[in-house]
């Protein structure tokens, strides 16, 4: 079996419900708001299609349109289907490590002043309300919507972890306050 990254498996996914053309995919990812979820750029659709293709995973056509230049389609295959399958099956079976560049901060924290990290932590904190409310818009929208809970899922999961690092950022400032006797 193939083994597909997860940029491959964004753009297959799309294919596995229906062919599509590559600026069809672009106005799809931008229908679903992908790009909240997926790291995938315009650019990189085509290249990831050309892979996907190397990988006999998806198959193109060229589709005439009338009055306009032909356009390539592409199809996801029997094995693309399955690649898929199995991917989507690890996706949802184990909770991977997801580096964050937070930690990073947070390891290094100590050739800042203690007030300076405190300043960091409630910009932090600022920044994510603003995240909150755009996820919370986005569910909000999405049940209005009427769609399937997967999708409202792909906002609420994102709020939830986001709303509980909130309450730890919240915790840990109050214990640098405590450490350094601010």
């Amino acid at each position: 079996m193939s083994r597909i990254s997860d940029l491959e498996t964004a753009i297959l996914g799309l294919l596995y419900e229906e062919p599509q053309h590559g600026y069809q995919l672009e106005k799809t990812i931008e229908g679903w708001g992908m790009r909240n979820w997926t790291p995938i750029g315009f650019s990189s659709i085509y290249y990831v299609l050309k892979k996907l293709e190397k990988k006999e995973l998806v198959e193109s056509k060229l589709e005439k349109v009338e009055g306009k230049p032909s356009r390539k389609v592409f199809t996801i295959t029997d094995l693309g289907k399955n690649t898929m399958k199995e991917k989507l099956t690890s996706l949802l079976s184990w909770n991977k490590k997801l580096i964050n560049p937070f930690d990073l901060g947070l390891a290094y924290l100590n050739y800042l002043e203690p007030q300076e990290v405190i300043d960091c932590l409630e910009n932090y904190l600022e920044s994510a309300q603003g995240r909150i409310k755009f996820l919370e818009s986005s569910v909000k929208m999405q049940k209005e919507l009427k769609s399937p809970y997967y999708v409202v899922a792909l906002f609420s999961r994102p709020l939830a972890s986001l709303k509980t690092e909130m309450e730890w950022v919240k915790e840990f400032i109050e214990e640098i306050k405590r450490e350094e006797n601010l």
